[in-house]
């Protein structure tokens, strides 16, 4: 930021512009008990995709990527996805969701 004497939000705008990102949504689920099998349901289905379980599950394509966590406190998963336009992430959000929220 200071070499290029510029703002952190004028330094992302470019990545902004080229990933189309969901931000963070959070679903309450009902126990923790539940948090582990909603990230082996998640686990189940992109078995063809890159997986890594660093923190939580992170499922990667060529064209779009998620990661899955739960919190460490409270029946609760975040997902974060990023995908290649803004319609792909619209629909790879909803289709995750539903997983989670099914």
């Amino acid at each position: 930021m200071s070499k290029k004497n510029t703002s952190l939000h004028e330094l992302l705008q470019p990545l902004r512009e080229r990933y189309f990102i969901s931000g963070e949504i959070n679903t309450k689920l009902s126990s923790m008990t539940e948090v582990p099998k909603k990230l082996a349901a998640i686990e189940a289905r992109y078995k063809d995709a890159q997986i890594s379980r660093m923190d939580g599950i992170s499922v990667d394509y060529q064209d779009w990527h998620f990661n899955v966590r739960g919190s460490n406190t409270e029946p609760l998963l975040r997902l974060n996805l990023e995908a290649a336009t803004t319609e792909m992430m619209e629909q790879k959000r909803d289709e995750v969701l539903s997983i989670i929220r099914g």
